[in-house]
């Protein structure tokens, strides 16, 4: 069995992060995987085992959403010619979001197998949301969604379906393992996004702003200069760190006592939640919006809340509500890593193996 597995932007989100945790999986149970993604960059493909064949797709994330548009369209229209000799009808067509369309439209004129993996269901504008879902449609043999709430959002008539929640890498589990947290009394706060505005950033400053006596940490996947260019003019308490892109986030998991997703529902619905149960590897409670997929990580009053990430006023007593109650505050983090045990890499490989061989 061959896969070509397509993801168009190679960074550290999300997304390529759960694809890298596949490839392992799969060249681990002896299938040819071949890596097909904007290896200029650095990101989790590029730390795959040099066993792996890595195919070079051109691509540039630019700011500007013109920019950005036209080179989507630049990229996927090169993918097309670029594989299409290299790809045979007998070969699996794996497409990772719905940004690298090219990869589905190649997989349909050579007769492949087709299966995207979505992470996603917020995007703009929705002339372009409509274009790239309605390629799924026309091209899919097999949907896999991260959630059950992305698979009721999206659904696909006509077309195989299967629902696979994320899952910790063992790794990762491992090195929070050896970490010793004091969990006697909690005092530190920790949000890992990206650098966008519906992600609750200046959500999440007002809280540092508010709780002067806890400290506040956020892990933004973008360079220093676009940061503090997006910050400029802002006035950032002292209690808040900010870091930029890491290649290494554990440390700052070991540091955090409570981990926070704050992104705005009317402008990015969270169909999953992966540095929820990353957080969670380590024991942390978490507060998150009340809808979407990473309400299914999250059971409110469980191992963590669902708050309202646009209420100040309800996000401040929910931390200190957490922090200031040591019984409270040790329960919800044992319900942590209880809850971990249903996002084992395991499961999650022999799921998506069982996919794959048609049987799943």
């Amino acid at each position: 069995m061959k896969i070509y597995a397509f993801h168009l932007l190679n960074d550290f989100s999300g997304s390529p992060k759960v694809l890298s945790q596949l490839i392992k999986g799969w060249d681990e149970n002896g299938i040819d995987v071949h890596v097909c993604s904007s290896f200029q960059n650095q990101g989790i493909l590029s730390g795959l085992s040099p066993w792996i064949t890595r195919h070079p797709v051109w691509y540039r994330f630019y700011e500007n959403k013109l920019l950005r548009f036209a080179a989507l369209m630049l990229s996927q229209l090169l993918l097309i010619p670029g594989f299409l000799t290299l790809v045979k009808k007998e070969d699996i067509i794996y497409v990772n979001t719905v940004l690298p369309f090219g990869a589905a439209l190649l997989g349909k004129l050579k007769g492949c197998r087709i299966i995207y993996h979505l992470h996603e269901t917020t995007m703009k504008p929705a002339i372009l949301k409509k274009v790239l879902f309605g390629i799924v449609k026309f091209t899919a043999n097999e949907v896999i969604y991260v959630s059950e709430f992305l698979a009721d959002k999206e659904p696909m008539q006509g077309i195989k379906t299967h629902v696979l929640h994320n899952a910790i890498p063992e790794e990762f589990i491992n090195r929070a393992g050896r970490i010793t947290r004091d969990i006697t009394m909690p005092q530190n706060v920790l949000m890992v996004c990206s650098l966008k505005i519906y992600k609750g950033l200046h959500e999440f400053t007002k809280v540092a702003k508010r709780l002067k006596e806890f400290r506040f940490r956020m892990v933004i996947n973008a360079p220093t200069e676009e940061i503090e260019a997006f910050f400029k003019g802002t006035d950032l308490p002292g209690n808040l760190e900010i870091y930029p892109t890491q290649r290494d986030v554990i440390p700052h998991f070991a540091w955090a006592d409570l981990i926070m997703n704050l992104s705005h529902p009317d402008g990015w619905v969270e169909t999953f939640g992966l540095t929820i149960i990353e957080g969670m590897a380590f024991g942390m409670p978490a507060i998150v919006p009340p809808v979407g997929g990473i309400t299914e990580v999250v059971e409110h009053g469980f191992n963590g809340y669902h708050a309202d990430p646009l209420n100040i006023d309800t996000l401040e007593k929910t931390v200190q509500s957490l922090f200031l109650n040591s019984q409270l505050y040790q329960q919800l983090s044992a319900n942590a890593t209880v809850k971990l045990r249903e996002f084992r890499e395991k499961a999650f490989i022999d799921s998506s193996l069982k996919i794959l061989h048609g049987t799943g």
